[in-house]
């Protein structure tokens, strides 16, 4: 069984994932999109790793770590796109 503190973090986890998901949608700029995306990558790469630990599987750590390079290279990329096109 899940202890209460595992389940109370993974609510509040897909909260958070569930409100930047909205601005994602909703958010009047390009900025406001690109902030949101990457606060649901922020959110979802220590759920990741919780669920490694709750689950026992270590190579869900190594997706987590992979996702996060990722990201961070959409992220700049995505920066660089903004601030003055390719």
């Amino acid at each position: 069984m899940a202890s209460p503190l595992i389940v109370a973090a993974a609510v509040f986890g897909m909260a958070a994932v569930v409100l930047s998901m909205l601005r994602m949608f909703r958010g009047p700029t390009a900025t406001d999109r690109a902030v949101a995306l990457d606060v649901v990558t922020l959110v979802l790469m220590p759920t990741m790793v919780g669920l490694a630990v709750f689950t026992g599987r270590v190579i869900y750590i190594d997706v987590a770590l992979v996702y996060g390079l990722l990201s961070f290279l959409g992220v700049m990329s995505l920066a660089r796109y903004l601030d003055r096109g390719l």
